[in-house]
């Protein structure tokens, strides 16, 4: 990880200042570089020493990244890991911009490569996600929407990435094609349980511990699983509330939302429906070979589930 920071730096310089000094404030904020280290898990777990390996892991983290500046501008957002965001910070207009150089960073990164199976599928998966916050984004205020939905949206969103960086392990390792189809589906399985949790969180984490404002998603009209499951389980009245806020994207009763999701139950079935994502990780996992790396990636899996930021 140490020389895939030292990639990440390297490929910020722009001769343009803010390009760098926005890039640098959200990539410096203490993220958990989550894809990448997958990335490089992986690989050491299929035993690849490919020389791109410290730069793909660089390219998942500036896509990654990139999303999360347009993110913040699309949902007014004005903390992330515990401070400001970019665009509070920087406004707007350059939040959107370094998100642009970001990603076409990453595409040139990936281009050096001169394989077409990690630009395609790293092309595929920015599209993908790209799809994933529309959709999101057409799902806004909709008190109605299921759990295949919201599902959809968050393989789109999340869970696409993570997959990306688990496959583009077995391709640089020349993986043959049921151990490359192994790491795909422990990447989609993780990113999705990580999406989940962090689902809960918003109705039963700690702003302290979150960096970010509890109530969030309910703010931005979002219908997480813990709601959605809220309404199926509680009273007409409870049902009712819920979705007034959802389709106000009102806090004012965020009290007494926090109470419903809690007392109804929706927050143990939604850790639940993480844990089975999980449990569908640590199995695919059980497909790679047997060493400390592979290890690693089942107890990570294991480990998130007890994650509270």
């Amino acid at each position: 990880m140490r020389e895939v920071d030292a990639t990440i730096l390297r490929r910020l310089e722009s001769d343009v200042p803010l390009v760098g000094q926005v890039a640098s404030y959200i990539i410096s904020a203490g993220g958990k570089r989550l894809r990448p280290v997958l990335l490089t898990l992986m690989c050491n777990a299929l035993g690849c020493t490919h020389p791109q390996r410290h730069s793909m892991a660089a390219v998942v983290e500036f896509i990654h990244t990139a999303t999360l500046l347009h993110d913040d501008v699309v949902d007014e957002s004005t903390l992330r890991r515990g401070r400001a965001t970019a665009n509070e910070t920087f406004g707007n207009p350059a939040s959107v911009l370094v998100g642009d150089f970001l990603y076409s960073r990453a595409f040139q990164m990936m281009v050096e490569t001169g394989n077409m199976r990690v630009m395609q599928v790293l092309a595929d998966a920015t599209n993908i996600i790209a799809e994933g916050e529309v959709l999101q984004l057409m799902n806004m205020h909709d008190a109605s929407l299921d759990e295949a939905a919201y599902l959809r949206v968050i393989r789109s969103k999340t869970a696409k990435l993570f997959e990306a960086s688990c496959r583009l392990a077995a391709i640089l390792a020349n993986a043959a094609p049921d151990v490359e189809a192994a790491c795909s589906a422990y990447g989609q399985s993780l990113g999705t349980a990580f999406q989940v949790i962090d689902d809960v969180l918003d109705y039963d984490g700690d702003s302290a511990e979150m960096g970010k404002n509890l109530g969030d998603d309910l703010r931005e009209g979002k219908a997480t699983l813990p709601l959605i499951l809220a309404m199926q389980l509680g009273s007409s009245q409870d049902a009712a509330l819920v979705r007034q806020a959802i389709e106000t994207g009102s806090t004012d009763e965020l009290p007494r939302i926090i109470e419903i999701v809690r007392r109804t139950g929706a927050l143990e079935r939604t850790r639940e429906a993480a844990a089975a994502q999980a449990q569908l990780a640590v199995e695919a996992a059980r497909a790679l070979p047997v060493n400390a790396y592979s290890n690693s990636l089942i107890e990570l899996a294991a480990q998130l589930l007890q994650r509270r930021s």
